[in-house]
């Protein structure tokens, strides 16, 4: 009998999660059916379903704007800031989880309340010091302020994944005869992949989706991302609908395609990060 109540308790979480799952994802999935339909279908029919379907949109997408060249930029300048804040992030990460001195305690609440810092506060300095620079009509300063954002939040993150590492892998190595960074390379980073791979998740669709520093910084037709890319199909008086949701299903498959690859960096980043050795 409690056999029987436990299978039916199972059988009512799975359909609930089903349930959910699938209002999760409805927009998602309007947004590919709507890239189906034409423009006039799109502003006359009531229909959720396309009566007539058509790729017309995704094959007149890049006619309308330069839209590879947005994916090609987004692709680039979340690339090198996420590279780059993996890169500074788990350097600081490790100087925190290893080197314990009194006040490495402040300096990481510290970081957490960076986090809590609004960066439209920085945006016109800034924009003032890039000007400067001369560097404004680049992607330097988008990837130099994405950087900055996903700095703390790398650095206090993968020192929580470093604190899982026992120090004695580390003392082994050195024994061994690795040097210091010998062993961070060879060891540590090598056990902090998943960890660090999760970080780098978060990092990139920060770069990927943001659209208002974007804005501030990509004037230039040729610099900008998708998601100032998108915002053009959207006109004064009209919007191309279906164009729109087009550039929105192509915009959204790298991501996917993304964590289809890595989600089981993901698991284990999770475990990996709630014990501390």
């Amino acid at each position: 009998m409690t056999r029987r109540r436990d299978l039916q308790i199972q059988w009512i979480k799975f359909v609930v999660l089903v349930v959910v799952t699938f209002i999760l994802i409805t927009p998602i999935i309007m947004i590919v059916v709507n890239s189906l339909k034409s423009n006039t279908e799109f502003m006359t029919s009531s229909s959720l379903l396309p009566h007539h379907v058509t790729l017309s949109n995704y094959l007149s997408l890049n006619q309308q704007v330069p839209f590879f060249t947005f994916l090609r930029n987004s692709g680039y300048v979340s690339v090198v800031s996420t590279l780059l804040a993996i890169l500074v992030g788990s350097t600081g990460g490790y100087a925190l989880s290893r080197f314990k001195f009194k006040w490495i305690k402040r300096y990481s609440m510290f970081l957490l309340l960076v986090q809590m810092f609004p960066v439209t506060l920085m945006l016109i300095p800034l924009f003032m010091i890039f000007k400067a620079m001369g560097i404004i009509g680049t992607e330097w300063p988008v990837i130099a302020v994405y950087v900055s954002l996903q700095l703390a939040f790398a650095t206090w993150m993968s020192s929580g994944f470093f604190d899982s590492i026992p120090m004695d892998l580390e003392e082994a190595a050195w024994i061994d005869g690795c040097s210091r960074a010998g062993g961070i390379f060879r060891v540590v980073i090598r056990l902090a992949v998943p960890g660090l791979i999760a970080v780098a998740i978060f990092a990139f669709l920060l770069a990927w989706n943001d659209f208002f520093i974007a804005t501030i910084f990509l004037h230039d037709t040729r610099l900008m991302t998708i998601p100032l890319g998108i915002q053009m199909f959207i006109q004064q008086y009209s919007a191309q609908w279906g164009s729109l949701m087009a550039a929105s299903t192509l915009a959204s498959l790298p991501v996917v395609i993304l964590f289809l690859f890595i989600q089981r960096y993901i698991v284990k980043s999770t475990v990996a990060g709630a014990v501390k050795g």
